[in-house]
């Protein structure tokens, strides 16, 4: 329980942003090494756990309290409850497992609640590694054998890669047009200091060395001379090789009325030596794939493996793949992928300990995101495969990288490479779970005992909370069943009005989950009508306002509910205050800190990123005293002043993250009346704010640009 009559450290202008946003600034360049826990599956914009641990603790630490200080020691919070309604990934649950918080967490998207309740739940260690080597044996071995080749002296060898490009016919002559972006098939990710690139002869198909940079080449075998530069594609137009003519992309493959093919013409194999070697597809190679295609067949008539039935939906996300033809979420892989995953699936499905079969199959579907045919080639000098969500629509790849699906230890996105880099990791992290030191070189924190592994398999809607324990529920959190005023703090992260819809690309995991027999699901898809990501404006604050009038009712009445935001257009902003007013929720302060990742925006903005979430703090509306709007000034000096404390600490802000500071502010006058006349006031104060800036920057003969609407 919170003392009703202490002022906590979060609610003051004295909270520490700065020092949350240096340990978030060296956080987020390795979040998968320090918050393993939270990256044992894909999700959307995921939170720092740094940041999480700091705000939870600024909710129960008085004013006087230094955060700075106790932020690494351990904590037990077990008489305090901490409900997350839009739980994603879970960093809040976690961090606040690790303070000894009692946690609930709730998400409308059943990949993220199971995907969490793996992470979170009993991990027995001895029982992974033997279900592990069982899989490597019985499964592994025959997997690999997909991935066999022969090397330049004619050796068998592994391979790591196979490289693909996609094919259209011309629509003037209809033969078919490979691609390919440049015959640059693969570069260093530092080019200045390893120069040497891979080349792909358009005549002859060999692959041979050159140096980047340099664009007129000769092929060594066929001794033909050509640019390496350019390719058969030019943005969205096709250039046909055989008769010169230039169309569009999408026109061949609407006339085609089909998916379009792919040629295999390389792979990257390691030879008798040790040594990485690129080499362009052979007959044999061929020969292989076909193999796999009928395998595939056998095996499916068979009743051996089941492949995903479930088909795409059209939405903002999805719809360039099913303009290319993409219909089903199993046309997104290859037949050997289809085959390799399979099998692994079938497999893990027959380990009889359900815990371990359930961490197993996490794993594999944290797998499927190298494992498919929007996946690239990102080249050497860092790991080789780009996962399909590089970009956040599902874009068609022209030149997909075919990784091998158990892997070897040169390779990368592979399911053996997960399991040490991922699952024995966060294991290890689990364990002994650390915090980022307060100075750089410094050694890992151990600040929190183990996890437990507790997760309640009933969602505790009597209000009995077990202390210390994690409680996760899938389903809309406008309607948590949890009994009224239960809840102590509320911290979460929710989504914002935007184009990139999770349930669109949570689809692609569901269609395999959706194949294990143990389980009951209830959809057919993760899209649902409830979830508060939307695109339209208006839609978004009427359903962010059901969930906060949920948090309204749940919440003590002397309770905090802090969550984390981030918009970079006005309209974002007014949706929430909106929200907030509708709620009856007040905002009390609000801080700025360093996000994950410099967040993408659209175009007309792309030279003004944002970099910072703001932490917003709000108590139940107990009062009925209004505003005024004489605060405009402080509010506007209160403003500069973290702007400065960031600054002071070496952060570069955009005017998007100035704005953003000033938006957070606004929240904290704001009432039904002015809410109204909010664009206005938006306005005004950044016309304040840029003069301000102005005059202070010319005092400290700082040159800025005038920030703009």
């Amino acid at each position: 329980m919170i003392d009703k009559r202490t002022i906590k450290l979060i609610e003051k202008d004295d909270f520490p942003f700065e020092f949350l946003s240096e340990l978030a600034n060296r956080e987020s360049w390795r979040k998968e090494i320090y918050r393993p826990v939270n990256y044992l599956h894909k999700w959307w914009a995921k939170r720092l756990g740094s940041v999480f641990r700091g705000i939870l603790l600024g909710c129960v630490l008085s004013e006087q309290d230094n955060l700075s200080t106790e932020f690494y020691k351990q904590h037990s919070f077990d008489n305090i409850v901490v409900f997350d309604p839009f739980m994603g990934s879970g960093t809040t649950i976690g961090e606040a497992h690790k303070l000894g918080f009692t946690a609930l967490g709730r998400d409308i998207n059943p990949v993220a609640t199971e995907t969490t309740r793996v992470a979170l739940g009993p991990m027995n260690l001895d029982k992974i590694i033997e279900a592990y080597a069982k899989l490597s044996n019985e499964v592994g071995n025959e997997i690999l054998k997909l991935y066999c080749s022969v090397d330049s002296d004619g050796f068998p060898c592994e391979v790591l890669y196979y490289f693909w490009v996609m094919q259209v016919p011309c629509i003037a002559c209809g033969e078919d047009v490979p691609l390919f972006p440049s015959w640059v098939i693969s570069k260093n990710a530092y080019p200045k200091r390893k120069p040497e690139i891979q080349i792909l002869c358009p005549f002859c198909g060999n692959i041979f060395p050159g140096t980047y940079g340099i664009d007129g080449v000769v092929c060594d075998s066929c001794r033909r001379g050509f640019s390496c530069a350019s390719g058969n594609t030019s943005g969205s137009i096709g250039i046909c090789q055989h008769c010169n003519h230039r169309f569009k992309i999408i026109d061949a493959i609407d006339i085609s009325g089909t998916r379009p093919v792919f040629h295999l013409y390389g792979k990257l194999v390691v030879n008798h030596k040790g040594e990485k070697e690129y080499l362009p597809a052979t007959i044999a190679d061929q020969l292989a794939y076909k193999y796999c295609s009928e395998k595939l067949k056998e095996e499916i008539h068979n009743g051996n493996i089941v492949i995903p039935e479930l088909e795409l939906k059209d939405g903002y996300n999805t719809q360039q793949a099913m303009k290319y033809n993409f219909l089903k979420w199993s046309d997104l892989f290859n037949d050997r992928q289809l085959l390799a995953l399979g099998w692994l699936q079938a497999a893990i499905l027959r380990i009889e300990d359900q815990i371990t079969r359930d961490i197993l199959l996490t794993l594999f579907s944290g797998s499927l995101e190298f494992n498919n045919m929007f996946a690239s080639y990102k080249g050497e000098g860092t790991g080789a495969v780009r996962h399909m969500f590089y970009h956040h629509i599902l874009k068609p790849e022209r030149t997909p990288i075919e990784a091998n699906v158990w892997g070897t230890p040169k390779s990368s996105g592979s399911f053996s490479n997960l399991f040490r880099s991922r699952l024995l990791r966060a294991i290890d992290y689990r364990n002994s779970p650390t915090e980022i030191p307060k100075h750089k070189g410094e050694k890992l924190v151990v600040a929190s005992p183990p996890y437990s592994g507790k997760v309640q398999s009933e969602w505790p809607v009597d209000g009995s909370y077990i202390p210390r324990t994690i409680s996760i529920s899938c389903g809309d959190s406008s309607k948590t069943h949890l009994k009224e005023k239960s809840i102590d703090l509320i911290v979460t992260d929710p989504p914002f009005f935007d184009n990139v819809h999770y349930s669109e690309l949570a689809d692609f995991f569901y269609a395999w989950h959706q194949l294990n027999p143990s389980r009951t699901f209830n959809s057919l898809t993760t899209r649902n009508e409830f979830e508060v990501q939307n695109s339209d404006s208006q839609e978004f604050t009427k359903r962010l306002t059901t969930v906060f009038l949920e948090c309204y009712r749940v919440l003590k009445d002397e309770g905090i509910l802090v969550f984390t935001y981030h918009h970079s257009k006005k309209e974002g902003w007014e949706s929430l205050a909106k929200a907030l007013l509708d709620a009856n929720l007040k905002v009390v302060n609000s801080h700025p800190v360093k996000s994950e990742m410099s967040v993408a925006i659209p175009k007309s903005q792309t030279k003004d990123p944002i970099q910072l979430d703001i932490i917003i703090v709000c108590h139940k509306n107990t009062i009925s005293k209004k505003p005024s709007l004489n605060n405009m000034e402080k509010l506007v000096h209160s403003s500069i002043a973290k702007i400065q404390r960031l600054e002071q600490i070496g952060l570069k802000l955009s005017h998007n993250d100035c704005r953003m500071i000033l938006f957070g502010q606004l929240l904290t006058i704001l009432d039904e009346d002015l809410i109204q006349n909010m664009p206005h006031l938006i306005e005004e104060s950044l016309s304040i704010l840029n003069y301000q800036i102005q005059s202070q920057h010319q005092t400290d003969n700082v040159n800025r640009k005038k920030l703009s609407l």
